[in-house]
């Protein structure tokens, strides 16, 4: 009788092989922001951009490339705590617009932007990763960063009685 391999199994032997010829991930020896949610399967991140008061990151905990590496369990969990955090991001920012942004080109491990935009913000309507087209207004800056503390409790919060 023959096993199929797990996902997981699948994974670790491509992450080993990926990894021989890859210098070591970023995401995977460093949090990656600052912590504030974690579990087994993930962690969320406050990114300190002082362009972006609010920027969070939603990151895989072990070494996956694409979510198509993760099992349709697995996908549910990541994508249902994207939403969450969004929602969080949303009611406590308030911003124009939110990208959500799953790249990986420059550091190639499963994470999630979650990134409150706003008309008058350094890029926008560009990505962030983008050409700057103005300098913010410092005292809309100054209001951003103000609401931080409340996002990190609005997302503890939200993961506190989650089920995920």
């Amino acid at each position: 009788m023959s096993r199929v391999p797990t996902t997981a199994a699948l994974n670790a032997f491509w992450y080993k092989k990926d990894m021989a010829k890859e210098a070591p991930c970023e995401l995977c020896m460093h949090a990656g922001g600052e912590v504030l949610y974690r579990d087994g399967n993930y962690r969320i991140v406050l990114i300190d951009d002082e362009r972006y008061p609010g920027f969070c990151r939603v990151i895989w905990n072990a070494h996956a490339r694409e979510m198509t590496d993760l099992s349709s369990a697995e996908r549910a969990i990541l994508i249902a705590a994207v939403w969450q955090v969004e929602e969080a991001v949303r009611e406590v920012m308030q911003p124009y617009k939110i990208n959500v942004a799953s790249l990986g080109n420059m550091v190639p491990h499963l994470h999630w932007h979650v990134i409150p935009r706003y008309e008058d913000d350094a890029h926008f309507p560009n990505p962030i990763w983008g050409e700057v087209k103005r300098t913010p207004v410092s005292v809309e800056l100054a209001k951003r960063k103000a609401l931080v503390p409340r996002l990190r409790e609005a997302i503890l919060d939200r993961f506190e009685e989650s089920l995920l």
